[in-house]
């Protein structure tokens, strides 16, 4: 209680600092008219620090959630589609890798599965820095993409899609998120990735299963069955976490009235890469045509879209990309 007072305290100080830089600066402007140049530039120099102030403090305003200061995991899952779906997924996998880098977080792959021919079939990474997950949680939903398929000989055009998750980092003080290990079901195997000597030598690879829910998460990265039990305990709480979470918006969204949709949901952002270059969020409705920039993780401006979207209250964009011609 006391740290968060001192949290509020300290907030409205820095807003009330603002303020009256911003007030001072406006007793200024007159002054600047009458034509003195070295006030004018002084001026600007001032208006410019307030301004950059001012954009980081309302996007600091966008984490108020109990789990925004947190680490994030995220998972990657391929849709239907083969080889392209995979392939797709892994494209994913790297744009967020580099999204992080961006923002100098620590990132580590605990888990991931890969496609019969390329790519991935699905990947876990544990994403480690403050606020990771206030930033992810805007990217939770289906990411299609659509292109001239490099895996088809005939090159045509072909649309997929890809699931991604993320969930708050569970910290040890959780005491609500307890595992109950008579309720879970620990399965080992051998690891299918890379990793070192003991891949496919050793049943190193866990999974737990938690049976009242169906919930399960795995690890097979690390090089040993106890660390990667670690892993997946982990990546098992933070399910059981977001699980939590969700029952609570579906039934606040009862209450409201409004509808609960199930299964994957509907898609969140479209990548269309072929006849023209465009990324819209179809949620916000921002867009833009500079693709190589957003696949090479410039996503800070989608993600700041959707969670002001989230902050005002205002309802998805219902307005949906014209879908290119001979789409598959």
């Amino acid at each position: 209680m006391l740290r968060a007072a001192n949290g509020l305290r300290s907030e409205i100080d820095l807003w009330t600092d603002l303020v009256s830089r911003a007030s001072d600066l406006v007793e200024l402007i007159p002054l600047a008219e009458a034509g003195d140049p070295e006030l004018t530039a002084e001026i600007e120099k001032t208006f410019s620090e307030l301004e950059s102030a001012f954009r980081r403090e309302r996007t600091a305003l966008l984490f108020s959630g109990d789990y925004d200061e947190r680490g994030a995991l995220l998972t990657i899952s391929a849709g239907a589609g083969g080889t392209e779906a995979t392939d797709w997924a892994e494209m994913l996998l790297r744009m967020y890798l580099r999204w992080s880098e961006r923002h100098r977080y620590a990132t580590e792959v605990v888990d991931q599965l890969e496609g019969e021919q390329a790519g991935l079939k699905s990947a876990t990474v544990a994403v480690e820095g403050r606020r990771a997950y206030g930033w992810l949680r805007a990217e939770r939903g289906v990411h299609r993409l659509v292109r001239i398929s490099p895996f088809d000989a005939q090159k045509r055009r072909q649309t997929t899609f890809a699931l991604v998750e993320v969930l708050p980092e569970v910290e040890a003080d959780d005491e609500d998120i307890e595992l109950d290990w008579d309720e879970i079901r620990v399965d080992t195997f051998r690891s299918q990735g890379a990793g070192g000597q003991h891949v496919n030598k050793t049943d190193s690879a866990v999974r737990l299963t938690h049976v009242p829910t169906g919930i399960v998460a795995q690890s097979q990265n690390e090089r040993s069955q106890t660390q990667n039990k670690e892993t997946a305990t982990k990546v098992l709480k933070a399910r059981l976490l977001e699980r939590r979470l969700e029952e609570k918006e579906a039934e606040l969204r009862q209450l409201k009235g409004e509808h609960v949709s199930a299964g994957w949901g509907n898609q969140i952002r479209s990548y269309v890469l072929h006849p023209y270059q465009m990324v819209k969020d179809l949620r916000t409705g921002y867009e833009t045509s500079n693709t190589g920039a957003v696949l090479d993780g410039d996503l800070d401006t989608f993600m700041q879209a959707e969670l002001e979207r989230l902050a005002t209250g205002r309802p998805p964009s219902d307005e949906e990309p014209p879908e290119p011609e001979g789409a598959a």
